[in-house]
């Protein structure tokens, strides 16, 4: 019988971790899609500040009926203390993080705005060190993987920042441009190449490590909040309504042209829809569940999948080409993200056992001073 049940929990299990594995792989098509529809609509002239400003419209619209239905009974009282933090969050994590993206993207391409974000857990866990919130154990080779990952992430987006190298493949005739008797401007509006040709490399890749910085930030700014606001649907809400007050604001001042708000073509309306629904909405519910299911290593491991995924749809929707140094600089930074993933990893293992260790020593200290007591009655 207890072979019996072990084995049904075995092939229950089963489809769940096929599941998990499905759904990872479909995150990353979706977040790779995303890249390359945002570069479409800069190639397009949609304006980097209208962008976003319609994206959170879309995504805030998405979460909020679920933030309020599901999360009627653990949601806290909202006080002016919360609202603040949460427009700090909304600053960092909405504002800045998207903003930079698109920014850094302008100049550069998909595949490298991907590589570079494979960063950011090496970079989460130097940020979150600095501020003590994560213990670093150099006599440990969980903490020296950790130290190593972080430094070979480092390297590798100075490597893709100040060394673009030469072309190591450059697509004969992209997609867009090979359809029958269909202009490039039909597709997708603009000629111009994924790779951002005469604009500032240098420049671009630095907006992006403003954005993968941003995002670190956003993720270690969320821990100590979510232990006083646990409603994590509610949190994104709220972080996602300041985010839209703030992009609003901004684009009111800055972008002067009436007609940049106005939908110029069906291609400008799908990449905004597929950036709110797909990037924001539906992506952001599946990654919860991911997490929930297989855990934060789990979902991060998958990473580097979307940078391969989006050099395909880059190459062959964009004609992006490829250059030695971002090449290296993507398996400098994807050797750092599994040495600080594998890090984290090893700490718990270790944590868990020096756990059962404690609990193991705890029950026998309190068994010993009882024996010495009957014997002495003896």
């Amino acid at each position: 019988m207890a072979d019996s049940a072990s084995s049904r929990r075995m092939w229950c299990s089963f489809p769940e971790k096929f599941q998990l594995h499905g759904a990872m792989l479909a995150l990353q098509f979706g977040y790779a899609g995303f890249h390359v529809v945002s570069r479409a609509a800069l190639n397009m002239g949609v304006s980097k500040l209208v962008f976003p400003v319609y994206r959170n419209i879309i995504a805030f619209l998405l979460l909020v009926p679920f933030a309020y239905f599901l999360e009627k009974k653990e949601r806290p009282r909202l006080t002016l203390n919360l609202a603040l933090q949460f427009f700090l969050l909304a600053l960092v994590g909405i504002t800045a993080n998207q903003g930079f993206y698109l920014l850094g993207l302008d100049n550069t391409s998909p595949t490298f705005a991907s590589a570079i974000q494979n960063s950011v857990p090496a970079i989460t866990f130097l940020m979150a060190a600095i501020l003590r919130i994560e213990k670093v154990r150099v006599d440990r080779k969980d903490g020296i993987a950790k130290v190593a990952g972080t430094v070979f992430c480092v390297a590798g987006a100075t490597v893709i920042t100040l060394y673009k190298g030469p072309t190591i493949y450059s697509p004969v005739a992209p997609l867009h441009n090979t359809i029958i008797n269909t202009t490039p401007q039909q597709v997708f509006g603009s000629v111009s190449l994924g790779d951002a040709e005469g604009k500032n490399w240098t420049l671009g890749c630095i907006y992006l490590i403003g954005h993968c910085l941003s995002w670190s930030g956003w993720l270690v700014l969320q821990a100590p909040l979510l232990k006083k606001y646990p409603a994590r649907l509610s949190v994104t809400s709220y972080t996602c309504f300041f985010g839209l007050l703030q992009f609003l604001v901004i684009a009111l001042v800055v972008e002067r042209n009436a007609s940049a708000w106005v939908f110029q073509s069906g291609g400008e309306v799908f990449t905004i829809l597929y950036a709110g629904v797909v990037a924001s909405g539906i992506a952001f519910a599946v990654q919860i569940w991911c997490i929930d299911r297989g855990g934060p290593v789990f979902v991060a491991v998958y990473q580097p999948v979307q940078t391969l995924v989006v050099a395909i749809m880059a190459s062959l929707a964009l004609g992006e080409e490829f250059y030695l140094g971002g090449i290296i600089g993507a398996v400098l930074i994807i050797v750092g993200l599994y040495l600080v993933l594998w890090g984290k990893n090893e700490e718990k293992k270790f944590a868990k056992e020096h756990a059962a260790i404690t609990s193991t020593n705890a029950r026998i200290s309190i068994t010993q001073p009882l024996l010495p007591s009957s014997t002495e009655n003896v």
